[in-house]
């Protein structure tokens, strides 16, 4: 398949991606970047509107699963179906996810901590296990992980989107080691702020904003090279690379009195 255009940037032709949390934001964008270069998709998300307007734009290329994540039999169900229509995906990326602001001591918020890591960490495993076992026999193919720089450290009034992560980060390194020499690439992208009705509500400057559209690409390249764990923007990385060094008493005055997503906003 010839090379096209998007975004500036020439990109070549892949076969098949699945992506979830396709209604929006990253994964919406991520499901045009490769739709535009021929690629056939399964597209899902909770919202059946969007994902049919998604797959109006794109004509017979777009399979569309409107589902949640977190159910992992519709996950299998979905899995299987596109297996049976496009074969064994290329790329699986789990970006399907839900940021909250929730504080242990209020009884009410639990229920809201426990849907965060049902979606965040749950979520991906439920994406990757339909897939997994065919393109292990296949020897080739990405699994990717939508991590979040806010994986890295815990960070004040979210508790469970940083713990989410955390472990998201944590599960995909074991994945990684686990399929080591397999063919199948583990990709962990861990992105700073980028533009998506997830972050409109943070009442706080976001440094190095990116729109979903301008990372798009950007992920994209990651997969493509097979990057084991990336920050993008490549400035949001040397941030999280001194998050990663400061002692805790310096992180702590740091970081304590920092603004935060209000409760309940998502």
């Amino acid at each position: 398949m010839p090379e096209r255009s998007f975004f500036g940037h020439r990109v070549q032709a892949l076969d098949t991606v699945f992506i979830t949390g396709a209604s929006s934001g990253i994964g919406w964008a991520l499901a045009e970047y490769y739709a535009a270069r021929g690629a056939v998709l399964g597209v899902c998300a909770r919202r059946r509107e969007p994902l049919q307007e998604l797959c109006a734009r794109w004509p017979g290329q777009l399979h569309a699963y409107p589902l949640d994540v977190t159910d992992a039999a519709a996950m299998r169900a979905a899995g299987e179906d596109f297996i049976a229509r496009a074969g064994v995906p290329d790329i699986v990326i789990a970006n399907a996810g839900v940021s909250v602001g929730t504080l242990t001591e209020h009884a009410e918020d639990l229920d809201t901590i426990r849907r965060v890591m049902d979606v965040n960490f749950f979520g991906m495993v439920a994406t990757f296990a339909p897939f997994l076992g065919g393109m292990r026999r296949a020897g080739a193919g990405r699994l990717v992980g939508i991590a979040s720089l806010a994986g890295i450290r815990g960070l004040p009034g979210a508790e469970a989107y940083s713990a989410s992560k955390a472990a998201a980060i944590s599960y995909l390194e074991s994945l990684r080691l686990e399929l080591r020499g397999s063919g199948v690439a583990v990709v962990t992208i861990s992105p700073g702020y980028i533009r998506t009705p997830m972050t409109a509500t943070n009442p706080f400057p976001m440094p190095f904003l990116l729109s979903a559209d301008a990372a798009a690409p950007r992920f994209a390249r990651a997969i493509a090279r097979g990057s084991s764990y990336v920050v993008i923007p490549w400035q949001m990385a040397l941030v999280g690379k001194a998050l990663r060094v400061l002692p805790n008493q310096l992180y702590d005055r740091l970081l304590a009195g920092a603004p935060r997503k209000p409760r309940g906003s998502g």
